[in-house]
């Protein structure tokens, strides 16, 4: 993992992973939540459901590399706690 990159661990299937919070990443996120704005994914972000928490994590897999992992995330066994827990230190590490 490169810290100074943005970059988080999630481990899949016995396998540790990363997330990257990157600009291709974050439009995905916008487009993929029906957002037109920042603003607009920051009100959106407030509330999610499951169906929100796969379009996050496939976009922040995409952004860290993992795109073989990230068009199979609906069929991958990841509770719904540790891919929050993921996606918030993700988004924690970009602000920094």
């Amino acid at each position: 993992m490169n810290p100074q990159r943005g970059e988080t661990a999630i481990e899949i299937d016995g396998e540790t992973r990363k997330l990257c919070l990157t600009l291709g990443a974050l439009a995905e996120i916008e487009r993929g939540l029906g957002c037109m704005s920042l603003k607009d994914l920051t009100i959106r972000l407030k509330s999610v459901s499951a169906h929100d928490l796969i379009i996050l994590l496939a976009a922040l897999l995409r952004g860290g590399g993992e795109a073989d992992l990230a068009g199979r995330v609906r069929e991958l066994a990841i509770e719904p706690q540790t891919a929050l827990k993921a996606i918030l230190s993700c988004f924690g590490k970009a602000t920094e």
